[in-house]
């Protein structure tokens, strides 16, 4: 493929949690990057360190990794934990690349814990100028 082709070719990013949810939107952007032909980009994000829940461990990386190299696959992980949350970082992402999806794990809370905690996806959803597809966890 040509340097011009490669510029031209479009992302699909992943937000990525290590929880289940994270993996069903890791399942599905594998699946819809292999089918358009797309270059995945899956993104871990936190505004903390290694200590942060949302964080990937090492294990989890490896295993993100071999998931990515299968063959016919153009994909990528990023993982970033240097004081910006992971709605900062994507909005960084779908300014710089010419994203085409967006795709994010939904998990159910109560109408007090959304209220307390936010939400990350909710967020996504309200400022990101892409088109998003919500998945839930496998159950």
């Amino acid at each position: 493929m040509s340097a011009t082709n490669q510029e031209k070719r479009m992302t699909i990013i992943v937000a990525y949690a290590p929880r289940p949810e994270g993996q069903a939107a890791l399942d599905k952007g594998i699946e819809i990057a292999q089918r358009r032909n797309e270059h995945l980009l899956v993104v871990n994000a936190t505004p903390g360190s290694g200590d942060d829940a949302a964080m990937a461990s090492a294990q989890d990386v490896e295993r993100i990794e071999r998931l990515l190299n299968q063959p016919g696959l153009n994909a990528e992980f990023k993982q970033f934990g240097r004081g910006k949350g992971a709605v900062q970082e994507i909005e960084d992402l779908v300014a710089t690349l010419p994203v085409s999806l967006l795709v994010i794990g939904l998990r159910n809370r109560s109408p007090i814990g959304k209220l307390i905690m936010g939400s990350v996806a909710q967020e996504l959803l309200l400022s990101i100028p892409c088109p998003i597809l919500a998945v839930k966890a496998h159950p």
